[in-house]
């Protein structure tokens, strides 16, 4: 997949990756997939994976991303990871208390505390 391609955005900070998303609204279909494909990239490509997802700037959610963000909560798992979730707008956080995803996930209201959250 071309890097111009990309919907994301990676950076590694003390072992842990994390992760940008460039649209502002992430609804389209095929974009999501490819947002899928790349977070799945990063969990495969090591043990325990540890991954932040900032949802800064992001204004709209579509319901297959959030069963994107239950897949890739799964992989994480599976490899004995940790996955924390930052920085979501108050509109798209209410979505995650009706589904109870807020329960699911472990949701932060900064990159930084997040970042703390993380465990050895």
């Amino acid at each position: 997949m071309p890097a111009g391609d990309s919907r994301i955005r990676v950076k590694r900070v003390d072992g842990v990756s994390q992760v940008e998303f460039v649209d502002r609204n992430i609804l389209d279909e095929g974009n999501i997939q490819i947002i899928g494909q790349e977070l799945a990239a990063i969990i495969n490509a090591e043990s325990g994976p540890r991954l932040l997802i900032s949802f800064g700037g992001v204004e709209h959610l579509s319901s297959a991303a959030l069963g994107t963000l239950i897949t890739v909560n799964n992989q994480v798992r599976a490899r004995a990871g940790q996955l924390r979730l930052a920085n979501i707008d108050p509109q798209i956080y209410e979505v995650f208390v009706i589904t109870r995803l807020n329960k699911l996930f472990q949701i932060h209201a900064s990159t930084d505390e997040a970042m703390k959250s993380f465990t050895a």
